[in-house]
């Protein structure tokens, strides 16, 4: 019998099983439970009510507010309250009320772990998976239903695996992984799960391998994953959450004889910055060959795209440069801790000067809510994960995927250009 994926390993472990493989149908306890101020406590409170129970295990559910932060009207107020009284009256200990995006509050506070199962009220809820976790997205109803029960049914999905070696070229991130990997995979891999590694990816710091996770959603995969290792372990223990059996969590890597849907490999030097234009991540292509493109706005921000490396990689760019006539630059930093951390190193100073306005830390934008939106017929490059047709703003404007580097190199250009002669003065 062959060997088993990671994916094997974490789903037969919450199923209590000794094996399970792909196909398998299996009912599998979760770990952790989680959902934002859009998905969560007003889906969850009345159908908790009707149903007469609370939730199976507080201890094991975090609520976090960061779609509608903060409030701009009467609505978003009302929700944001909605989301404070649940997390009060349920007992939700693990509640972020305003510190940032939950696929980025949640591995801060230590509470996404190797070998966890992880249900989460969001499309980008795969983002834990960086750390050798099982997580994936759940739509309002099923969500109530896990955060009563605590459980959850699942089809074991097949894993793609995708690995990379090389060494990327100054300039080039995961992000323009996944806008490759957009274009070559395809947005349809729905009932996969996608793992990701080579020796590029097992030089990757958390940072830029939660990016990779996070976009699996992206290739329409179930998840995405990332075998823990040293580097998963350093991170947790950093913020106080040390891996206590890291043997456990190393033996969750897949068997060398695993069995996959496929195995895709690829070779980073190669790789040149990457664009998406609108309105989908499959529209790649480099970015010189979008050199003509002028742009109203850039936008650093989201889960995937306002990290504190994000900011460095931004500020590597700006220092030194202004923000071209006519062009807005927005900066939400993905939480409080690092807009705090870019304050304290000079990232923030760097920005600032070269003209960035500084946003709340929140999905804002990303997800057309709050400031920064787009009116009929402007253009902006964003640092988010999705371009979709009205995803930020009017339908009527177009949005252009990139890494940070490439967004604030287009910020000062004032149109779409490569990134790289930004960072070795060239520019």
């Amino acid at each position: 019998m062959s060997g088993r994926t990671l994916v094997e390993k974490v789903i037969a472990k919450a199923a209590g099983l000794p094996s399970v493989r792909a196909g398998d149908l299996v009912t599998a306890k979760v770990d952790l439970a989680f959902a934002h101020d859009s998905s969560g406590p007003r889906r969850w409170r009345p159908l908790l009510e009707e149903l007469g129970v609370g939730l199976w295990d507080p201890s094991k559910v975090a609520i976090v507010s960061d779609h509608y932060v903060p409030a701009v009207d009467a609505e978003s107020a009302a929700i944001l309250k909605g989301t404070r009284d649940f997390a009060r009256d349920y007992g939700v200990s693990s509640f972020f009320d305003m510190v940032g995006i939950c696929h980025l509050v949640l591995p801060e506070h230590g509470l996404i772990r190797p070998g966890a199962f992880i249900a989460g009220g969001d499309s980008h809820t795969p983002t834990a998976g960086a750390f050798g976790a099982y997580a994936a997205g759940y739509g309002a109803t099923d969500m109530a239903a896990i955060a009563a029960t605590g459980e959850t049914w699942l089809a074991v999905p097949e894993t793609i695996r995708v690995e990379w070696t090389g060494a990327f070229q100054p300039g080039v991130t995961a992000k323009d992984v996944m806008l490759f990997l957009c274009r070559e995979l395809g947005m349809d891999n729905a009932f996969k799960a996608v793992e990701f590694a080579g020796p590029l990816v097992e030089a990757m710091p958390m940072a830029e391998r939660m990016v990779l996770a996070n976009m699996a959603a992206e290739l329409g995969a179930e998840t995405g994953v990332v075998a823990p290792d040293a580097t998963t372990f350093a991170y947790l223990a950093a913020r106080g959450a040390p891996v206590a059996d890291e043997a456990a969590a190393l033996a969750l890597h897949s068997d060398p004889d695993a069995t996959y849907a496929a195995v895709h490999r690829f070779d980073a030097s190669d790789l040149s910055p990457q664009i998406a234009a609108p309105h989908s991540p499959a529209n790649t292509r480099d970015a010189t060959e979008f050199a003509q493109i002028r742009i109203d706005q850039a936008y650093i921000g989201a889960c995937v795209g306002a990290k504190i490396e994000d900011l460095r990689m931004a500020a590597a760019v700006l220092k030194g440069r202004r923000v071209a006539p006519g062009v807005r630059l927005l900066v939400a930093p993905g939480s409080a801790r690092t807009a705090e951390l870019a304050a304290r190193e000079g990232v923030m100073e760097t920005l600032l000067a070269a003209g960035a306005v500084l946003m709340p830390s929140g999905c804002g934008a990303c997800a057309g809510m709050g400031a920064g939106i787009l009116a009929e017929g402007e253009t902006c490059i964003s640092s988010t994960n999705r371009n979709f047709q009205g995803r930020m703003g009017h339908a009527g404007a177009n949005v252009y995927l990139g890494s940070p580097y490439a967004v604030a190199a287009a910020a000062t250009a004032g149109r779409i250009v490569d990134p790289r002669p930004y960072l070795t003065g060239a520019a």
